[in-house]
């Protein structure tokens, strides 16, 4: 018999916040158990191996602390390693355990918000060099155009606390302008990166009225529903107290006070360390 677990939710640092936020909104009967890998952030820069061998560190550490389901809350992580970790490790940690990502369950509806059929996708440049949003919304939708542009700056801004003020609005214009200058029909843009959030105002106020900005964390948070719907064995894995662990790679400290500016509310996290 399995023991009823936490549901493990996985970032780089600290965007996967607004994931797991949704997620508790949509699902706030479930146990989390939430890691940062504040100490080896930004992932969005690293080649390939390097974001395969930290999300496989942080997939063992999730399942030595019991997890049976880890979401990978970043797109870098579902990008660069998902696919990697699922064929070539999954097997070895047992029949039961599961890893998913966040562009799956967004290429999947993402073609239901565009009229035109064009679509803007904003991410870091590890997302936007991996393709994995060309190739799944084309799986989906294979009729919908998409337009990738990353935004190398824009991390940075947020997590120095720097999005609200007038240092970035240049940044953001200069994104997206580039990325509504590849066509004039998008009509949707896809914040393919969970800090992107934060500059919803900015983004927003940068662009024309008709244009629609999409967020992933209510998508997450419905796909994840459906899933535990679709298979009751997972759900009876879960743990159901309403209760929620963050853990971090880094200080404490910063994880505290930058973090409750993602999830939106004061929290308390503990120190883990990954690796050897």
């Amino acid at each position: 018999m399995h023991q009823p677990s936490p549901i493990g939710v996985f970032d780089s640092g600290y965007g996967g916040l607004t994931i797991l936020k949704e997620l508790v909104k949509e699902l706030p009967q479930y146990d989390y158990l939430y890691l940062g890998d504040n100490a080896r952030a930004p992932y969005g820069t690293r080649s390939f191996d390097t974001v395969y061998q930290y999300t496989l560190e942080a997939v063992q550490w999730f399942f030595s602390q019991g997890c049976e389901l880890v979401v990978l809350a970043c797109n870098t992580a579902s990008a660069k390693a998902l696919r990697t970790i699922q064929q070539r490790n999954l097997a070895a940690f047992g029949p039961s355990k599961r890893v998913l990502g966040v562009i799956r369950p967004t290429a999947e509806v993402i073609g239901r918000f565009s009229e035109s059929g064009q679509l803007g996708v904003l991410a870091t440049k590890g997302t936007v060099n991996s393709e994995s949003y060309l190739l799944e919304i084309a799986h989906f939708f294979p009729d919908m155009t998409v337009f990738q542009q990353a935004c190398p700056m824009w991390v940075p801004l947020i997590e120095n606390g720097e999005h609200e003020g007038a240092g970035a609005d240049y940044f953001v214009k200069d994104s997206l302008g580039q990325l509504l200058g590849q066509s004039p029909a998008i009509d949707t843009i896809l914040l393919a990166c969970t800090h992107y959030p934060l500059l919803i105002p900015k983004i927003e106020a940068s662009i024309p009225k008709h244009i629609q900005v999409v967020s992933q964390g209510e998508i997450v948070a419905q796909s994840l529903a459906n899933y535990l719907k679709r298979h009751p064995a997972m759900a009876d894995h879960c743990s159901k107290n309403g209760h929620i662990r963050f853990c971090t790679t880094d200080s404490t400290t910063d994880f505290d006070e930058k973090g409750a500016i993602f999830f939106g509310k004061s929290l308390k996290s503990e120190h883990i360390v990954l690796g050897h």
